[in-house]
């Protein structure tokens, strides 16, 4: 198993991503950790394989973190997530030795795809550090498989396709509410059944546009409520 730690400052989207992580074949969450403090114990403590990165941590910036793992010496990969789009950050985590850079938000099938890759790329490193390296044939492989895992999480979120006019009005109707809404709450809303609100939730999810977010009813049970982003 590939164990993965999730570092987000943001208790929601940490415990959304974790449970994430660990619907992928192959892989457990060890840990979600806040402040770049409790990232640095946790990767002490529980020795992950792949560190979930946010940039924006409240006591230190995520990529002057990446450097000090690489600076300490930690073997530990690190994939980036974050909505920081400029091009000063993405330099600076590839400078760092990030393995990708997933610009928020992204979707479950988003990062189901890249860990999938980097699994596959972690796979063909540890068999090529078995039986060595040969020659360049081997190096150049390494180095190709690393680029397809970079290249398997798809396009951005900006280059989504422009969205069916029912499922557009879901997504206008959760940014415009200012607080997470459900699929009752969709279907009073705009009229429509509370399955085809549900329907276009999910997908909106899938595709990154939304994120879920679990809520408590009165009953104790946890009840899929939907905010913007990833």
């Amino acid at each position: 198993m590939i164990r993965v730690l999730v570092v987000d400052d943001d208790f929601r989207v940490a415990r959304l991503h974790a449970a994430q992580v660990a619907r992928v074949p192959g892989y457990e969450c060890v840990g979600e950790a806040h402040t770049a403090a409790e990232a640095r114990e946790a990767i002490t403590r529980e020795r992950p394989d792949l560190v979930l990165l946010d940039v924006y941590l409240p006591d230190e910036d995520g990529i002057a973190l990446l450097a000090s793992l690489r600076e300490a010496g930690h073997d530990v990969d690190v994939i980036i997530i974050t909505a920081a789009r400029d091009i000063a950050t993405v330099r600076a985590a590839m400078r760092g030795g990030a393995v990708h850079y997933l610009v928020k938000p992204f979707g479950f099938e988003q990062l189901a795809a890249q860990l999938g890759a980097y699994r596959r790329w972690r796979a063909d490193a540890e068999s090529r550090s078995r039986t060595g390296i040969t020659g360049q044939n081997d190096v150049d492989a390494l180095f190709a498989s690393q680029r397809a895992s970079t290249a398997a999480a798809g396009p951005g979120p900006g280059s989504a396709r422009r969205l069916p006019p029912t499922m557009q009005k879901v997504l206008d109707a959760v940014l415009g509410a200012g607080r997470p809404l459900g699929a009752q709450d969709v279907s009073d809303l705009i009229g429509i059944s509370r399955p085809t609100a549900q329907r276009y939730l999910s997908e909106l999810e899938r595709k990154g546009r939304l994120t879920l977010h679990l809520e408590y009813g009165a009953t104790g049970r946890p009840v899929n409520t939907y905010v913007p982003g990833g």
